[in-house]
C-alpha cells in the first residue's frame, strides 16, 4: 500500500510535498473536502440565520421600517406572556403533537409489521407506493385534502354526498390535519421496516419453540429489538409536528400550516413586518420543543435497549 502511494502521490502531495500526512489525516481531509458543500450550506443557511433570529429577538426590528430598529431587551418576550393568541397557538400546537405523533408512529409501526409479513406479495410495488407521497411538496397535499374534504365545497361532497342527499362531510375535515400528517409517515415506516428485517429470525424461532404467540413476540422481542428505530422516528416527528417554517424546514410554507404557533409565527412576519416579534415566539417555541424532546431522551433510559449496551453490560 505504501508503495504505491508513493508511485502514485494523492491530490494533496502533489499540491503541498512537504506536508508530512498520515494516511489517517489525509483520508480525514479528502473527508472534509467532500463535506464542505454541505457544512459551507449549514454555517450560511442554517447556522448565521438561527443566529441572527436571537439578535433579532431583542430588537423591535420591522422589514419595512429597518432603520427604526433598536435593542429593547426582553420586551418581545414579555409581550409573549401578554399575547393571549400567542398562548392560544402554542396550545394548538401541541394538542396537535399529542393527536397526530402517536397516531403517526403506531400507522407506521403497523404498516412495518404488515409489510415484514412473508405472505404479503407485491412488496417492493407496495412500499414505493406508501413512500411516494412523502416526496410531494407539503403545500400540495395541503390543497389536494383541502380539496377533497372541505364541508361544503370539497369534491367529496359535491360529487358524492350531495347527490345522495347526505349530510355534508364535517366530521372528517375536523381530523384533516391528521390524515395530511399520515400521508406523510412513509420515513417513519421505513425506518421501522429496516429495523425490524435486522431482527435475527433465530430469535423469532426460539420464541415459538417455547410457546410464544405472535402478540407475545411482537411485544417480547420486536418492539424491544427495534425501540432505537421507534425512538428516532419518535423524536423526528415530535420535532416536524411543530412546525417546518422555524424548525427543520419540514412543514408548510404559509400561514395555514398545521402547527398553529407556526403559522403566528409566519403572520407576524409577514403580515405585520414584526421580525422581532416573530424571531422571539420562534425560540419561544424551540424551548418548548427541547424541553419535550429532552424529556423523551430522559425517558429512553426505561424503554430504549441498545444491543451495544446489552453487549458491554454482560462484560
Amino acid at each position: 500500500m505504501e508503495e504505491r502511494i508513493r508511485r502514485h502521490p494523492s491530490i494533496f502531495q502533489r499540491l503541498a510535498p512537504k506536508w508530512d500526512l498520515s494516511m489517517r489525516q489525509r483520508e480525514g481531509l479528502v473527508g472534509l473536502l467532500f463535506l464542505s458543500p454541505w457544512i459551507l450550506g449549514f454555517i450560511l443557511l442554517k447556522a448565521v440565520p438561527i443566529i441572527a433570529a436571537l439578535g433579532f429577538s431583542f430588537t423591535n426590528f420591522k422589514m419595512l421600517e429597518p432603520e427604526n430598529t433598536r435593542f429593547i431587551g426582553l420586551t418581545n418576550y414579555i409581550n409573549i406572556l401578554k399575547d393571549t393568541d400567542a398562548g392560544a397557538s402554542l396550545f394548538g400546537s401541541i394538542s396537535y403533537f399529542v393527536l397526530s405523533v402517536p397516531v403517526e408512529m403506531i400507522v407506521a409501526l403497523g404498516l412495518a409489521v404488515l409489510f415484514s409479513s412473508k405472505r404479503l406479495k407485491s412488496k417492493l410495488l407496495l412500499r414505493t407506493l406508501f413512500f411516494m407521497p412523502s416526496i410531494i411538496p407539503a403545500i400540495a397535499i395541503f390543497f389536494i385534502v383541502s380539496g377533497l374534504a372541505n364541508p361544503g365545497s370539497g369534491w367529496i361532497d359535491r360529487l358524492i354526498l350531495i347527490p345522495l342527499h347526505l349530510p355534508p362531510l364535517v366530521g372528517l375535515f375536523g381530523i384533516f390535519p391528521v390524515i395530511l400528517a399520515l400521508w406523510t409517515i412513509g420515513p417513519g415506516f421505513l425506518i421501522m421496516l429496516g429495523a425490524m428485517q435486522s431482527v435475527p429470525p433465530e430469535i423469532y424461532e426460539a420464541a415459538r419453540v417455547d410457546g410464544a404467540g405472535p402478540i407475545m413476540r411482537f411485544f417480547s422481542i420486536t418492539v424491544p429489538m427495534i425501540s432505537p428505530a421507534i425512538f428516532f422516528s419518535l423524536v423526528i416527528n415530535i420535532i416536524s409536528s411543530f412546525g417546518g417554517v422555524a424548525l427543520l424546514d419540514r412543514g408548510l410554507s404559509f400561514s395555514s400550516s398545521l402547527s398553529p404557533m407556526e403559522g403566528y409565527i409566519v403572520q407576524q412576519m409577514f403580515s405585520y413586518s414584526k421580525l422581532g416579534y416573530a424571531s422571539a415566539l420562534a425560540w419561544v417555541m424551540f424551548i418548548v420543543v427541547m424541553a419535550i424532546t429532552l424529556a423523551v431522551f430522559s425517558s429512553s433510559r426505561y424503554w430504549v435497549h441498545f444491543a451495544e449496551e446489552d453487549d458491554d453490560a454482560e462484560y
